[in-house]
This record gives structure tokens, C-alpha cells and sequence, in this order.
């Protein structure tokens, strides 16, 4: 893919939902949180802002919660590389609409990007900035069809099993973040919303929330499973995520 930085890019700011407690991962966010578990020696988070920053993005905000200080220190030296970062503690238990909602003040520009500290993809996002603007509407997601976490079994009219398929892609389409939004968004949320729920919704209803379908590689850290995925490809030398 070849990455075209945009002179506007720099300016524009990326918010990245990074609060969470991440329950499913008690193997580490016991000690840290979730955004810094390691892939590859690297947080995940810093695996995403350094995506980001290959698209000419370099402007973020970070909306944290627990363990928040613990981003921060990360950030403080070297690992911020050149990055302008922004760290808004948007509380412990705050829901991602509410995260959203409380770093409205940091939003100065008309369009902003949006993404969850626990997904990486290859997905182009200067395409996905170019299908916002032509949509016009207010919210962008981005879409994926995800695997299946289980083999299918294909079973013939006789009722004998006939071939198996390993983990195939879904045929359904799901929210895969990575987000596009114009600044009304904020009118569409209130302080303790979900994001995905009654503001998602809405903007459905109004026709204001377009979805850029994605078919390449993306994969949300979600378990201690998918986090020893990641590792293997990075380990492998196909992280797709990585140029």
C-alpha cells in the first residue's frame, strides 16, 4: 500500500479509547493496562499510533481511565517519538461514548479519527478519510467480516458429516472502530452513554452514520488468545500491520 501523507493530516486529531479495564485480560491488567500489553516488545498502543503516523497523523488524544498514569509515564520519554499527545483522564468507569464526549474541548478542527486502543488492521485510512468526506454524513465506522472463532462443520442431506472449514470469514458484517467523525458528534452524545448503542443508533435512524466496508486484515486484541496471535505473526514477520 503505498501511504500518501496529506499536509492537512497533521493537524487533524486522533482519538484513541484507551480507559478501559480490560476484564478478559487479567493476566496483565493486574499490572498494566490494556493498551500497553506487548506485541513485539511494543505496546499495542503504540503499535497503533505508529500506524496512524505512517497515514501523516501525528496529533492524538488520549482518552484514559484505568491505570491512566501508566500511559502517561510510557509516553513521557522517547516512546512519544514525534507525536503531540493530548492525555485526558475521562474517568475510571466512564462508557466509550461518555470518553468521547469529555474531550470535546480538545476537538478543535470540523473532522477528527477516532479508533479503540486494542485493534490493529492494514486498512488505508487516508481512503477511509476520502469516503467520510464524500458520505458527508456525521460518523464513519468501518466494517469487517471477522472469522468465525470456531470450525464448521458441513453436514450432507444424509446427515453425514461431508468436509470441515477452519475458522472461516463470517459472512456478517461487524464494527471494526477505526472511525471517522465530524464535530456534531458530540450533540449525539450524552456524558454516560455507550457509543455503540443510543448514539450509534440514532445516527442510523438519521441516515448519518456510513459504514466503509473492509476486507484486509484486522484483528481486535480481545484475549490473552488473540494477543499470542499477534505475537506470532509479528514473531513470523507478517504483521500486516507494519511496513
Amino acid at each position: 500500500m503505498k501511504r500518501m501523507k496529506s499536509p492537512a493530516r497533521k493537524d487533524m486529531k486522533v482519538a484513541i479509547l484507551c480507559g478501559g479495564r480490560g476484564h478478559r485480560f487479567k493476566e496483565f491488567t493486574d499490572a498494566v493496562p490494556k493498551p500497553l500489553i506487548p506485541i513485539g516488545g511494543r505496546p499495542i498502543l503504540w503499535h497503533i499510533m505508529r500506524y496512524y503516523e505512517d497515514f501523516g497523523f501525528r496529533r492524538f488524544v488520549l482518552c484514559l481511565g484505568y491505570m491512566g498514569n501508566e500511559i502517561r509515564t510510557y509516553f513521557a520519554g522517547e516512546n512519544a517519538r514525534n507525536w503531540d499527545i493530548t492525555f485526558v483522564d475521562t474517568g475510571l468507569d466512564t462508557n466509550t461514548g461518555g470518553r468521547i464526549k469529555k474531550i470535546e474541548k480538545h476537538i478543535r478542527g470540523d473532522v477528527f479519527m477516532a479508533t479503540y486502543g486494542d485493534g490493529l488492521s492494514d486498512l488505508d485510512l487516508g481512503a477511509l478519510l476520502d469516503f467520510h468526506r464524500e458520505k458527508g454524513c456525521v460518523a464513519t465506522l468501518t466494517s469487517v467480516r471477522p472469522h468465525s472463532p470456531f470450525g464448521l462443520v458441513h453436514i450432507d442431506a444424509e446427515n453425514m458429516v461431508s468436509s470441515f472449514e477452519e475458522k472461516p470469514v463470517l459472512d456478517h458484517w461487524i464494527n471494526g472502530g477505526f472511525f471517522v467523525f465530524d464535530r456534531r458528534i458530540f450533540d449525539y452524545i450524552e456524558e454516560n452513554d455507550v457509543l455503540e448503542k443510543k448514539p450509534f443508533v440514532r445516527l442510523a435512524q438519521e441516515r448519518e452514520l456510513a459504514a466503509f466496508k473492509f476486507k484486509g486484515f484486522w484483528k481486535c486484541m480481545d484475549t490473552y488468545k488473540d494477543h499470542l496471535e499477534l505475537n506470532d505473526l509479528w514473531t513470523k514477520g507478517q504483521s500486516p500491520w507494519v511496513h
